[in-house]
């Protein structure tokens, strides 16, 4: 019986380790793609300067940029966790994102905390059948955007800085934020649209965008 027990534990933990070491090189197969999307993405305007991987999941590069517009620049890109299986199976149960997150120091000191994020609702009727389907339709409006602020004077002539923020709704922009520690600039990304190489070359020129907003925020 105790025989049988460790034959079991020993084919357990070999199986576990083949599953580590197999799906711990997808993801490393993965993360030297999207360094190249990276790469790609930057064409003339930055490179990366060097990366390693803080765990199975995580990649983490640093980058430089020829403008001061981006300093202390570097993306770290999220995985599915495919070599820890509970974990996996967690993350797609909750349909978690493989995303790029960018982080960088700006110019100057951004004076204010903003924080975006691009939400997508969905819903469902209860109780419809087919017979009632024609008599229950929703009704779908598409408002404009909602800001939250806690500023006790919010300056009217903001346009320019809504129009800036308003453009991660055309690119695959999950989350952008400011703020006056270092980090002062971060964006999140799905990971997946930087295979577009228009659309990684737009990401790009998007958060371009959104530092030089801030900086006119500043002046």
């Amino acid at each position: 019986m105790g025989r049988l027990l460790a034959i079991d534990v020993v084919g357990a933990v070999a199986v576990l380790g083949a599953w580590y070491f197999l799906f711990a090189a997808y993801n490393r197969r993965r993360g030297a793609e999207a360094l190249r999307w990276v790469q790609s993405a930057c064409a003339g305007k930055g490179r990366i300067l060097d990366s390693h991987w803080l765990n199975s999941s995580r990649l983490h590069a640093r980058l430089q940029f020829p403008s001061r517009s981006f300093e202390n620049a570097n993306v770290t890109m999220r995985f599915r966790p495919r070599a820890m299986p509970v974990h996996w199976l967690l993350s797609y149960y909750h349909k978690q994102k493989e995303t790029l997150t960018f982080e960088a120091d700006l110019g100057g000191s951004p004076s204010f905390h903003l924080e975006v994020v691009r939400h997508r609702w969905c819903a469902h009727s209860r109780g419809v059948t087919a017979r009632r389907r024609d008599e229950r339709e929703w009704d779908i409006y598409e408002p404009g955007p909602v800001i939250l602020t806690t500023r006790t004077h919010w300056k009217q002539d903001s346009t320019s800085e809504l129009n800036t923020l308003m453009t991660v709704r055309q690119q695959d922009v999950l989350q952008v934020r400011f703020r006056p520690e270092s980090p002062q600039f971060s964006a999140t990304i799905a990971l997946d649209a930087l295979d577009d190489p228009r659309t990684a070359a737009g990401f790009l020129t998007t958060l371009r965008e959104l530092a030089a907003g801030a900086s006119a925020h500043r002046q």
